[in-house]
């Protein structure tokens, strides 16, 4: 089987499924380590204090395992995350956001989603070129006012793909129990269609994390930890999939308050015939 970037490498994620009350979500685990190191010059991440934008995703309002990360989309209603697809099994409703999560406490609260938005093509096949999915999230009561997300942490624009050598931020929270997020700074290439980099290590948990691009107009997504072997096999190389229209249409879905779907099933990862 043809590994990440011709490497062997440690194994990043498999899919493990659980069901938890009304909803099933897909957590990502390390499964364990191959043979061969990162490429030569691939960039360590590093441990940081969080960033409002981005957070992480939990089972439940008082669950203290995250299972993926999430990032808040600017909209109209102020009430979007994005997140990848694979990470949502089931309805999404129910899950609990944790922006800027860290050392343990949520310092900007905890926002129950109330449903999740895919692409056709994700919930027919599994396309990975789709795996991107939107969340919409319940407001909440602040000093006597029901207050959206947005108005609270800030957001990022939603973007299309980035371009090749251009330089992305990526912070996200590896999976379980880990009290801090990671971030890493690092150019993005492409493996055919997917734009990819290579920064170490990014785990399971981190599927989800957006991508972000210092713009003249602001800090934009330009992808998210998803796409090719659900973001990918090893912890070194990371994937999205090519955001552009469709991720646009369905961001719109999501925006306009459309009816919530149900995720699919993910399926393997294509890692490893020994997942």
């Amino acid at each position: 089987m043809q590994m990440k970037g011709q490497h062997m490498g440690r194994v990043r994620r498999a899919i493990a499924i659980a069901t938890v009350g009304s909803f099933v979500f897909a957590a990502l685990v390390l499964p364990g380590i191959a043979s061969a190191k990162p490429p030569a010059g691939t960039q360590k991440s590093k441990v940081f204090s969080g960033t409002p934008t981005v957070g992480a995703l939990f089972e439940s309002a008082t669950s203290g395992k995250h299972f993926c990360t999430a990032s808040v989309v600017a909209s109209p209603g102020g009430n979007v995350l994005m997140t990848a697809a694979h990470c949502i099994q089931g309805s999404a409703k129910g899950l609990s956001f944790a922006p800027g999560f860290h050392d343990g406490t949520a310092p900007f609260g905890r926002w129950t989603v109330t449903g999740a938005y895919f692409d056709p093509a994700w919930i027919a096949e599994g396309n990975t070129t789709r795996d991107f999915a939107f969340l919409t999230v319940a407001p909440r009561q602040l000093r006597g006012i029901l207050t959206d997300i947005q108005t609270v942490t800030g957001a990022n624009v939603l973007s299309t793909k980035p371009s090749s050598g251009e330089s992305v931020t990526v912070p996200a929270y590896p999976d379980g129990q880990a009290k801090v997020p990671i971030t890493c700074t690092a150019k993005v290439y492409f493996e055919g269609i997917y734009p990819a980099f290579n920064c170490n290590p990014y785990i399971g948990g981190t599927s989800g994390s957006p991508w972000l691009a210092a713009t003249p107009e602001g800090v934009m997504v330009v992808g998210l930890i998803a796409g090719l072997h659900q973001g990918g096999c090893y912890t070194y190389t990371s994937y999205s999939p090519p955001l552009g229209s469709d991720a646009r249409a369905v961001y719109n879905r999501a925006v306009a308050g459309a009816k919530p779907e149900i995720g699919p099933d993910p399926g393997s990862d294509g890692c490893s015939t020994g997942l």
